[in-house]
């Protein structure tokens, strides 16, 4: 399942890994496709939406609406 968050204080290269190593933490076959320009994170996995967002939140980013 593809879901899309808007993550508005993705600001840089670091951000990107941040966020893609904690995500491949909890799914290593996750596919991340993050954009520091568009604020967009890009998750193609079978977890839980709830659990993805969790995720990202936990690595100290915020979710936009």
């Amino acid at each position: 399942m593809l879901t899309t968050f808007t993550v508005p204080d993705l600001a840089c290269g670091a951000c990107v890994a941040t966020i893609t190593q904690a995500i491949n933490a909890v799914d290593p076959q996750a596919k991340i496709v993050a954009n520091s320009q568009t604020k967009l994170v890009e998750i193609e996995s079978e977890l839980p939406v709830m659990t993805l967002e969790a995720t990202i939140v936990d690595a100290g980013y915020t979710i936009g609406k």
